[in-house]
């Protein structure tokens, strides 16, 4: 066991080695088996405090994030160029601040609290290196990650409404493996008691200020129950150890739950007999607006369901021919139950074939063949249920914070 602490350094931005790597393996945009608007090809676009390249043909900045772009889902000639779990160099990245490097090998994961036998303290805590994870029983899961404002764009673009923060529109969101040790089998192998409340998993990224505030690491209280349920402390992604950028060496995954429960690059979690609370489950990621309570609403728990098309916003499709037309859908609540599309704009819908053997914590692929009547501007819509029952209505309600869009996104498409 190792007892140093995790070793920070400033992250560091692609340089022109591995920019001209990224070029020479990035396929070209999709086009869904007919002509999109074109890409023009470009030099990966750094953003401050991401580590890997970012190639505008896969992504869209934005400001520390980078979105994924829906039309690199495809290849030229329509082939999928991303499976059902989304290659690391292609994932989107979610940062509040920046990328940390951290030296695996001095790095340990610390826990402490009144809710584990003895109380130990953060400062004499029970310490888990690396090895030690991979020491313990192992497990495999597939999961997506999204973030809580996903979508968000669409409350100004479609409902006239402006929110602040990240205007996402559907490429905040991303599917993988991910390998590691049960959060449950963690805190046992701690001391857990059976008084345990709440945990506090705490990141190891630079602090986060705004406003002239500091509210510190990243960190987000999680109940027992979730903790216990189908949490994973994961040191691998996609069969490969974590890199920086998604959250080497180690982070949570919370399957369902919104993007900023699954904590990266995890340094230290607290065990409380009493409930925990941050920044980020205060003032941060609930609901305010004039349909919740006055103090806000709960802290956000599960992500609700949304459905993408795997083309460009504005795509060109030709005239006097057939199209498959391809997408995703998933819920935090539910295996996908099934998915409807519109192409008059919905007026009138049917069913789409999925594609995959729906499952909980994952997207589902979905398709449908279409005909355009004549040239022209289409709209097009997509809207899934899950086996819960949940849907998409035609308008979000909305929230100041733009948080949990889940309506049916309108997507123009012009058949020339």
């Amino acid at each position: 066991m190792v007892s140093a602490a995790g070793a920070l350094a400033a992250p560091a931005l692609a340089g022109p080695a591995q920019a001209a790597q990224a070029r020479a393996s990035a396929p070209a945009v999709g086009r869904e088996t007919a002509e999109e608007v074109p890409v023009p090809a470009s030099e990966p676009r750094p953003v401050p405090g991401i580590v890997k390249p970012l190639p505008a043909e896969w992504f869209v900045p934005r400001g520390t994030n980078a979105e994924m772009r829906w039309d690199a889902v495809r290849d030229a000639d329509g082939a999928a160029a991303i499976g059902r779990h989304v290659p690391v160099e292609r994932f989107f990245v979610r940062n509040h601040t920046g990328t940390p490097l951290i030296d695996a090998d001095t790095w340990t994961l610390k826990l402490f609290g009144s809710g584990l036998r003895g109380a130990p303290t953060a400062q004499d805590p029970v310490e888990f290196g690396l090895d030690d994870l991979r020491a313990l029983p192992s497990t495999r899961i597939s999961a997506l990650i999204e973030c809580a404002g996903n979508a968000r764009s669409y409350f100004l673009s479609q409902q006239d409404q402006p929110v602040p923060g990240t205007p996402w529109t559907l490429g905040g969101v991303g599917s993988a493996g991910w390998r590691g040790v049960r959060l449950a089998d963690l805190l046992r192998a701690a001391g857990l008691t059976g008084a345990a409340v709440d945990v506090l998993p705490t990141g190891l990224d630079p602090d986060y200020v705004v406003g002239g505030t500091n509210y510190g690491p990243v960190r987000r209280p999680l109940p027992i129950a979730k903790a216990l349920d189908d949490a994973l402390v994961a040191y691998e992604m996609n069969g490969e150890p974590l890199t920086p950028d998604h959250g080497a060496p180690a982070r949570l995954v919370v399957p369902g739950w919104v993007g900023i429960a699954s904590i990266k690059w995890v340094g230290s979690i607290e065990v409380a007999d009493h409930p925990l609370h941050s920044p980020w489950n205060t003032d941060f990621y609930r609901m305010f607006g004039p349909d919740y309570p006055p103090g806000g609403g709960a802290p956000l728990t599960s992500q609700v369901v949304k459905c993408a098309f795997e083309l460009a916003a504005g795509a060109r499709l030709a005239a006097g021919r057939g199209h498959r037309l391809y997408g995703r859908a998933w819920s935090g609540a539910a295996a996908v139950r099934g998915v409807e599309v519109s192409t008059d704009g919905g007026r009138s819908w049917r069913r789409a074939e999925l594609r995959d053997e729906p499952r909980a914590d994952d997207w589902t692929r979905w398709s449908v063949d279409w005909r355009p009547e004549g040239p022209g501007r289409y709209e097009l819509r997509a809207r899934a249920t899950d086996r819960r029952g949940n849907g998409q209505p035609e308008r979000a309600v909305f929230n100041r914070e733009g948080y949990l869009f889940g309506a049916v996104v309108a997507h123009p498409v012009t058949v020339v």
